[in-house]
């Protein structure tokens, strides 16, 4: 029985043809590709004559395209739409692909031609991107252990195989332990203060589950976030934040406790190998910020210009407390339900007041008109391109010369096989090796609320941001437009990869995109002028207690990632690092650390900081656009042309200025922050 990973895709555009793709698939076409590759590799390796851009550089970049093909759908699957057995069969591919890839960034011939091209490369009249190829494919073989001893190299293998394992085991007990956990509430009076649409929703899960006249939470997003918020029952908060914020730490199968103490201890010793102090020191090395004492003086210099105002926003919500007649502390299950209520009485807002207007499919319509104002590009679903479930759409995108861009799907809403989140991913990388584009295949995936019985799919604006937000990355995935399709889209450094992203949500303040989609679900009227002046002064609400909550987790990865003593235990370390930034009294039992999926299951590792990071770079960014007009056609052009289009064919810093004219400053942060 043919294999249809290991064949050309004969579906629309050459995307996955997902109904056909069956588990039992993807263990033998990686096996095979990675056959393919090897032999590939291996002719570049021992060719006969001198090497050159062309004939290794070059030739490296073009192979082992079925390998990343099935590589890309079975990860991309196991996030979205997983299965016990799929989750087993990506165990079992993890450490091969690992493997597979040690064997060729340690190969001696293959990294000497390399070194040979790497060595000549001022007298090869290479332009930008070429320079750029020859660059990361170089220092990527240095940092796979190319020019280590044999005895070094072995052991390295050995790390990274045993580091790519303990990292998908991290993510899947985090997911298995959201997954598993239900409250059930059997007594009417104990939904006070929620939301009509999500004790819907708890009662259709209850169904669900033969619990009739019961309702179920859970703790996906969509069911956590509104509970912690509006549920008046306070014992009932309490219970839901304990349960949430202590996933993975409870003893047995699932505790992660020991996988964050391995990963930190072999991340060490990787970077040791390579001749660094610490894991920071090697990635940082690639990143804009360079060196973990950048980030740290980043991180603390922002600390101290908001810890004070941090700190009055509690006493703000303490005081608040006690004029409602609250006698107890103000615990962190408390925060978010008082800060809500004085979020409503300070500025007459609430999501329950402004998620009529925010009907999903409005809000997508209006993601894609913004899209089509600034960059010319639009969207046009198309039902015959195959999805990996029924919930996904697909959707052709074109330029206004009806050019084919990209293809783009969009699957929004929660279940059990998605992990929790919001994320942007590639199927297929944009590329021109041949003066042909390679049209590049993105999804974003989300966990929207979902449509209940009586009523459409309502989004909080914090969820619209989020839309924004992950559309953001997928335009610098779409618009990408460059030679090489591992310098394309999103394949540039860690702290640049949030700025496409971030810098998108600001459209979602201004009234002239609102205006495109904001209309109210039953009525069709606009959402009022009044209520876009409140969101935008409610958007630095509590602004210096959600920096310190960023800078938090900033200052505890740089805990686990810049220290040269790896032997450490896991909660005392958390307590150790976020002491001078918490703002309530320690819960016993609860650890972020251990469900901290952005570094121990991410790419974020040593490099949670970047989120703050590229809000400097966003704020400063989105100033120029307000100072020219936010549909300014030539501003648009410039961010298109300068920074999505680009990727990461030359330093990020560059192509920085190229558009702005200046380095960025935390001015524009700090003003838009209300902490200037």
């Amino acid at each position: 029985m043919s294999n249809p990973l290991l064949m050309p895709f004969s579906t629309p555009f050459e995307v996955p043809p997902f109904g056909e793709i069956q588990n039992e698939h993807y263990l033998p076409a990686i096996q095979q590709s990675i056959d393919m590759a090897r032999a590939e590799i291996l002719g570049i390796a021992n060719a006969t004559e001198p090497a050159t851009f062309e004939n290794t550089i070059e030739a490296l970049e073009k192979s082992g395209e079925v390998m990343g093909r099935a590589t890309s759908i079975l990860f991309n699957l196991n996030s979205a739409e997983t299965s016990e057995e799929m989750q087993k069969i990506t165990q079992e591919a993890s450490p091969i692909l690992t493997a597979f890839n040690n064997e060729i960034q340690q190969n001696a011939r293959l990294f000497a031609r390399i070194k040979a091209v790497y060595d000549v490369m001022d007298s090869l009249g290479l332009n930008a991107e070429q320079s750029m190829l020859l660059e990361k494919t170089y220092k990527g073989f240095i940092r796979s252990g190319a020019g280590l001893n044999d005895g070094d190299k072995k052991r390295f293998k050995e790390v990274a195989m045993e580091l790519s394992t303990l990292g998908l085991k991290f993510g899947e007990n985090v997911l298995a332990e959201t997954n598993e956990y239900e409250l059930v509430i059997e007594d009417e009076n104990d939904l006070k203060g929620l939301p009509g649409d999500l004790t819907q929703r708890a009662a259709m899960l209850a169904a669900e589950k033969g619990k009739l006249g019961q309702w179920i939470f859970t703790l996906q997003a969509p069911s956590y976030i509104p509970f912690m918020e509006y549920a008046d029952n306070r014992a009932l908060r309490e219970k839901m934040f304990r349960a949430y914020m202590s996933k993975a730490l409870k003893d047995g199968d699932r505790d992660n406790k020991e996988i964050v103490k391995k990963l930190v201890t072999l991340r060490k010793e990787l970077a040791g190998l390579l001749g660094y102090n610490t894991y920071a020191d090697f990635v940082l090395e690639e990143r804009m910020a360079m060196r973990p004492a950048n980030v740290k003086d980043f991180l603390q210099d922002l600390l101290e210009k908001a810890k004070h105002k941090a700190e009055d926003e509690v006493e703000e919500i303490k005081a608040y407390m006690k004029e409602l007649g609250v006698e107890h502390e103000l615990q962190r299950w408390d925060w978010g339900y008082y800060s809500e209520k004085l979020r409503k009485k300070k500025y007459d807002l609430d999501d329950e007041l402004t998620k009529p207007y925010f009907q999903l499919e409005k809000v997508i319509d209006g993601v894609f008109q913004t899209a089509e104002k600034l960059y010319g590009i639009s969207f046009k679903e198309n039902s015959n391109i195959p999805v990996y479930h029924e919930e996904v759409k697909a959707y052709e995108v074109t330029d206004e010369a009806g050019e084919k861009m990209a293809i783009f799907w969009a699957d929004f809403f929660p279940r059990k096989g998605k992990r929790g989140g919001a994320w942007m991913t590639s199927f297929r990388d944009q590329e021109n090796p041949d003066g042909k584009r390679v049209i590049p295949q993105v999804s974003i995936v989300c966990n929207f609320t979902p449509s209940s019985a009586d009523q459409p799919s309502l989004l909080k604006f914090d969820e619209v941001l989020t839309l924004f937000h992950e559309f953001g990355h997928a335009l610098h995935g779409m618009l990408a437009n460059t030679r090489y399709g591992s310098l394309s889209g999103t394949s540039v450094y860690w702290d640049f990869v949030e700025l496409p992203s971030q810098i998108f949500e600001n459209w979602c303040y201004e009234k002239e995109c609102l205006d495109l989609f904001a209309k109210h679900y039953e009525t069709g009227e606009s959402i009022p002028e009044e209520y876009i002046d409140r969101i935008r002064k409610a958007s630095t609400y509590h602004e210096a207690y959600a920096t310190m909550r960023q800078l938090s987790f900033g200052f505890l990865d740089m805990a686990f990632h810049d220290r040269e003593n790896a032997d450490i235990d896991v909660v005392d370390l958390e307590r150790e690092a976020l002491a001078p930034i918490d703002l309530f009294p320690k819960i016993e039992g609860t650890n972020m650390s251990v469900q901290f999926s952005h570094i121990f299951a991410g790419g974020y590792a040593a490099g949670y900081y970047s989120y703050k990071w590229a809000e400097v770079l966003d704020a400063d960014a989105f100033a120029l656009f307000k100072e020219r007009g936010v549909f300014d056609k030539e501003t648009a052009n410039s961010f298109k042309e300068n920074i999505l289009s680009r990727g990461g064919t030359e330093p990020p810093m560059e192509l920085y200025k190229r558009f702005r004219g200046q380095e960025p400053t935390v001015d524009a942060l700090l003003e838009r922050a209300g902490l200037s």
